[in-house]
């Protein structure tokens, strides 16, 4: 039996890159759908926030100067593209999806409506949530707390490159170690950046735990939904 019944998962748009400059990858994308099959065959429900570094990526040189509030809005769409693409790859696989975005966009994605998403949640369809909130200057890590409490998901799960909440960089202090669980408040006393602070205050007001993985770890995203010591759970 899994250990959460539902759950929000937060993708970064780079995640999707693979060992690619920019863009998708297909070889990625698929495997990371199938990660998400195997936890749905288990009787989770999985609803994805999505973010969109892969495509803005292509275009953030054009963006030095531009209005923030215009750069935002087009990172926006890239997630809507990144969505997109992520329904359809479910679809290849035998999933069924749905895709919400917080921008009305109706001849190419609905838009979010709570009790729809919760409607398709409860039928076994997997919601992929585009858009971000649907505002300039918040991160889809907001969008993924706010989503999450929305929802009543019981764990955010936040997808990285990094296996966990480490003491250092791992990846430049050998001495670092992984943390198993730790509080919210001593990730902000130490300046463990696990979310941006608006989203780390909201799971935290909304006592929304938050586990940090590594996507790119085979059969982690089961081991986190069966309630393994996989990654690092972040707690009240």
């Amino acid at each position: 039996m899994p250990a959460y019944k539902r759950i929000l998962l937060k993708l970064s748009g780079e995640a999707l890159m693979g060992d690619d400059a920019y863009g998708i990858n297909r070889a990625t994308i698929v495997r990371m759908v199938r990660e998400i099959q195997d936890v749905t065959r288990l009787g989770c429900e999985v609803a994805v926030v999505i973010g969109g570094g892969n495509i803005f990526r292509g275009v953030a040189g054009g963006a030095v100067g531009m209005d923030r509030a215009t750069a935002d809005y087009m990172g926006m769409l890239a997630t809507v593209m990144n969505a997109l693409a992520l329904a359809d790859t479910m679809r290849q696989e035998g999933m069924t999806a749905r895709v919400m975005s917080a921008i009305a966009i109706e001849q190419v994605v609905e838009p979010y409506v709570r009790p729809k998403a919760l409607q398709y949640l409860e039928e076994g369809k997997a919601v992929i949530f585009a858009a971000g909130t649907g505002n300039p200057f918040f991160t889809t890590d907001t969008a993924a707390a706010l989503r999450g409490a929305e929802i009543g998901a019981e764990i955010v799960l936040k997808a990285t490159k990094v296996d966990g909440v480490y003491t250092a960089d791992p990846r430049t202090d050998r001495s670092a170690t992984r943390y198993s669980t730790i509080s919210f408040d001593e990730a902000i006393a130490r300046n463990l950046q696990v979310l941006d602070a608006t989203a780390f205050a909201l799971c935290r007001d909304q006592n929304l735990p938050i586990r940090v993985f590594s996507i790119f770890k085979a059969g982690a995203l089961e081991r986190v939904v069966m309630g393994e010591d996989e990654g690092t759970l972040v707690h009240v």
